[in-house]
């Protein structure tokens, strides 16, 4: 179906397939598109602030399905930059239920991204140039696989052994539970964009022998366990997520085919509900060919050959875009970045596109909902 065609259908559909709930294990959202997580790095030592508390909640007032909290680290040592938001300590779980709760109040599901940036941490902020920090900026030893810098001038990160191994996957977990205590009702994992999950995925990042390195089967042993762990305190009713890189863009890296092979292993174990789709962000020599809706094949191909629920993300922008690819069934929901950060009231604006009659504005802007 053309995008056309699909604005000529919904001149008489009151019911468009964005709008319509969608059922992950006990939690139902009251439409298919979700908030992407978005780090906003503003935080102090881990900790939201009134600037994330305003961002998310506005997001919830906007209509979107899901809104989920940005890349949450499980660690100190985990994060991109000084300023990015954790889930390693009690304070941090507590600042964060009061977001979770407004968001749930707004008719949104509470969700979180948890991770870990692994060799790519410890850099400034990207309005100041993501540089390595240096010792006097207070950088931090960084964790990988193998010894290998992200890029030129980033030094060489520690490689992770048994021990380290076990702490981080540990960090997830301890961080899932309290994601969990914290109110939230959606868990993602980070295992895409360059990070650390995904460095234990790409040959080009993973250089080991030992049980965690070689072959694809041992390459994705790291982020198997760290779903087993997560999943042990994450409750069997609420959903999980992993966002994937499906592809490194460069010959020889992780691919398409890695991915949907590691989907059917997610899928088989029964703790994973929602493979997220990206791509990139693993080697600076990457090339990838940008375009509106690039990444949507991804996910459809998932979701094609393994069954198991996909989300849609990048350049996602119109609602009539967004309607095809569900209407379609190339995905189950679709994630959106950019398009809510210029407009926080997206979802319902398309709504109105859609006409659809299921998506009502908060009360106290209905008299906006004339125009």
């Amino acid at each position: 179906m053309s995008v056309e065609n699909a604005r000529r259908i919904l001149q008489r559909e009151r019911h468009p397939h964005l709008f319509r709930v969608l059922k992950l294990r006990g939690v139902t959202t009251r439409n298919r598109i979700m908030m992407s997580p978005m780090c906003q790095y503003s935080a102090q030592d881990g900790l939201p602030n009134e600037w994330h508390s305003h961002h998310l909640a506005t997001r919830a007032v906007g209509g979107a399905g899901i809104v989920c909290v940005e890349a949450s680290h499980v660690e100190a040592r985990g994060r991109i930059t000084k300023s990015c938001l954790g889930l390693w300590n009690d304070a941090q779980r507590d600042r964060l239920a009061a977001i979770a709760a407004f968001v749930a109040q707004q008719g949104a599901v509470p969700g979180i991204q948890l991770a870990h940036a692994g060799r790519k941490g410890s850099v400034s902020r990207p309005w100041e140039g993501t540089r390595p920090l240096q010792p006097n900026d207070g950088a931090w030893e960084t964790l990988a696989p193998s010894p290998l810098p992200y890029a030129d001038g980033f030094p060489a990160p520690r490689e992770m052994d048994a021990s380290l191994i076990a702490e981080v996957i540990d960090a997830f977990r301890q961080a899932a539970r309290r994601a969990h205590d914290a109110g939230f009702k959606f868990l993602e994992l980070h295992a895409g964009h360059g990070y650390l999950l995904h460095q234990f995925l790409s040959p080009f990042s993973n250089r080991r022998t030992d049980r965690f390195g070689g072959s694809r089967e041992n390459r994705v042993r790291f982020l198997i366990e760290t779903v087993t762990a997560v999943r042990a305190v994450w409750p069997r009713e609420l959903p999980l997520s992993v966002r994937l890189s499906v592809t490194d863009w460069i010959d020889g890296g992780w691919d398409v085919d890695d991915s949907i092979a590691l989907a059917h292993v997610l899928q088989a174990t029964g703790n994973v509900d929602l493979i997220d789709a990206s791509s990139g962000g693993l080697d600076p020599r990457q090339r990838i060919p940008v375009h509106p809706g690039y990444q949507v094949p991804f996910a459809e191909r998932i979701r094609r050959e393994t069954g198991i629920a996909t989300a849609a993300v990048g350049l996602i922008s119109s609602p009539e875009t967004a309607e095809e690819i569900l209407a379609n069934g190339r995905a189950d929901l679709v994630v959106l970045g950019r398009m809510l950060l210029n407009d926080p009231y997206w979802p319902l604006h398309a709504a109105k596109t859609l006409r659809a009659e299921s998506l009502a504005w908060p009360v106290q802007y209905e008299r906006a909902n004339i125009f």
